[in-house]
């Protein structure tokens, strides 16, 4: 697996060391006459190309889709894909066939477009390094569902041991908000899918967290669901499912100054974790309630410390 870089500037580079810069003509290649891999585009037939296998989006928006696919009709396919010899499936010395790494999107509306063969740079690497190439390329989008990008974060730690700080640096996304799209993981199946589907924002899934239980996580998530809370809502109701007491006791409400509230529900929503403030007169403590080892892996993150 390639080296990370030392320092990134903006989206888009994490490939820089994976990609070698490309350029040139854009010569056509035929199923029976494959061009040497190069830098170079070639213009290659679409039914020689296989779906990705490491694809880690699982939804592609139809309207967007077509949008692209009306886009290629006039314009052409102005960035190339990238793929690899052989196709999904096939043994690697099979150069009749490729195989899709970066660029799904594109082939999907090319062939709606009814385009014939599409531009595209051929890369010689291993199923690791083209796994790799895909979630980070994958990641550097902004239309992947919360979902998608815990599990693609996930598979990174698990298949390539990247830590947190490596996955920042190569997708240009802050460590806390990497270490709470994994925390998405431990809501429940039916839970994921609501979120997945959009019908369950990321921040009702953060507030969510904060329930011990799988049992509780659903019954609020359902509960959230029917009566179409906001994400400032659905923080309020868990907390009163949490403190329940809070709630019953008749006594008026305790006065806190509203610059005090504001960071308070600022760190609730960093941390998904329920946080109380304790001030008086600019003096004071932060208390921050964690339920498992992993809640307080985030408290560590979001400090700029790295779990032990």
């Amino acid at each position: 697996m390639p080296t990370p870089p030392a320092k990134r500037s903006a989206l888009g580079k994490g490939l820089e060391s994976l990609l070698p810069s490309r350029g040139g003509i854009v010569p056509s290649i035929a199923a029976s006459a494959p061009e040497p891999a190069s830098g170079k585009p070639l213009e290659i037939a679409l039914e020689l190309i296989d779906r990705n296998p490491f694809q880690t989006r699982t939804v592609f928006d139809e309207a967007k889709l077509a949008e692209l696919a009306a886009s290629i009709t006039a314009s052409g396919v102005v960035q190339p894909i990238v793929v690899r010899r052989g196709g999904s499936g096939s043994l690697p010395q099979d150069f009749k066939r490729f195989t899709l790494i970066t660029g799904e999107r594109r082939w999907l509306a090319s062939k709606i477009a009814g385009k014939p063969t599409i531009p595209a740079i051929v890369r010689e690497v291993s199923n690791l390094q083209a796994m790799e190439m895909t979630i980070i390329e994958n990641l550097q989008r902004t239309d992947l569902n919360p979902m998608e990008q815990a599990r693609a974060f996930e598979r990174l730690s698990r298949d390539f041991h990247m830590s947190q700080g490596q996955m920042a640096e190569r997708t240009g996304k802050d460590r806390t908000s990497i270490n709470n799209f994994i925390r998405l993981l431990k809501l429940p199946e039916g839970v994921q899918k609501l979120v997945e589907s959009g019908e369950l924002s990321f921040g009702h899934a953060r507030a969510l967290l904060a329930l011990e239980s799988a049992e509780a996580i659903s019954a609020a998530a359902q509960k959230v669901q029917a009566l179409n809370l906001s994400g400032r809502a659905t923080e309020n109701y868990i907390q009163n499912l949490i403190n329940p007491e809070k709630k019953q006791k008749a006594k008026p409400a305790k006065h806190v100054d509203a610059n005090v509230r504001e960071a308070e529900d600022q760190l609730r929503r960093a941390l998904g974790l329920k946080v109380t403030i304790e001030d008086k007169k600019g003096k004071g403590k932060v208390i921050i309630e964690y339920s498992g080892v992993e809640d307080f892996d985030a408290i560590l993150v979001a400090l700029g410390q790295t779990p032990g």
